[in-house]
């Protein structure tokens, strides 16, 4: 299937790694160029490197107010264009309730929510008929994840905000969608895992209870980004994708 990324131009956030860097790789694989974007100047240059000439690094904070802007610009001025973003962030630290601060919580907001909107705004005033707004979220936003405190908390509200604003901007052509990992086989799932007594173990009884029984491949979400980001999925927004390998309970 040709997805018609080519030449289409996108930006991503939290691109050094991860499920970002996952969903970037794959979008410049079908064509499209990409504004990588993360906290570190090194880290999001060598990131670009890695994806070739179609891809730009640019260190910006999501938690900046400035950095919608900036990333904005920089696509534009790179390769002429902007027709969508992903936006994907680090988790937030895990913790149960009583093991959460103030403090961590307002850092989380600040990153996770406030920034992401900010986004998503500043992307909707530059965006015209045919682009789209894309959100990683988590599986949390439909069942809450034990020892994920924070990330319970705000990821079903950041759903909340996708929802109402593919209602507001579908007449304009535009579309939202979000993806909803489960079990990736990221640094940061290995890292939660690495919490426990028993890493191997608390990683065998995880895919114990996933349908297809593994830890998803951080190109399989990122081929399900891509798709959405796509022209190829023209006719889908307002929906919450999960690429959990069946994890899900409800349908």
């Amino acid at each position: 299937m040709d997805l018609g990324l080519n030449d289409r131009v996108y930006v991503v956030t939290g691109a050094t790694r991860g499920l970002g860097n996952a969903s970037a790789r794959e979008l410049v694989g079908d064509g499209a160029k990409v504004i990588v974007s993360g906290r570190d100047e090194k880290t999001a240059a060598e990131a670009a490197a890695a994806l070739g000439p179609n891809a730009r690094g640019v260190a910006v904070d999501n938690a900046d107010p400035s950095a919608p802007a900036r990333l904005i610009a920089a696509a534009r001025e790179r390769f002429g264009g902007f027709d969508g973003i992903l936006i994907s962030v680090g988790g937030p630290p895990p913790g149960f309730v009583a093991d959460t601060t103030d403090e961590q919580w307002q850092a989380a907001f600040e990153s996770v929510f406030l920034g992401a909107v900010r986004l998503a705004r500043a992307a909707a005033a530059e965006l015209g008929e045919g682009g789209v707004i894309g959100f990683v979220l988590s599986g949390s936003v439909h069942e809450p994840i034990a020892g994920l405190t924070i990330s319970n908390g705000l990821r079903p509200g950041l759903a909340g905000f996708a929802k109402s604003l593919a209602d507001e901007l579908g007449p304009r052509g535009i579309r939202v969608v979000g993806v909803l990992p489960a079990r990736i086989d990221t640094d940061r799932v290995r890292e939660l895992d690495s919490y426990s007594a028993d890493p191997e173990a608390t990683r065998a009884a995880n895919e114990a209870r996933i349908p297809l029984r593994r830890y998803g491949r951080p190109e399989e979400f990122g081929r399900t980004a891509a798709f959405l980001l796509s022209p190829a999925a023209s006719y889908l927004t307002g929906v919450m994708v999960p690429v959990d390998g069946g994890a899900r309970n409800g349908f």
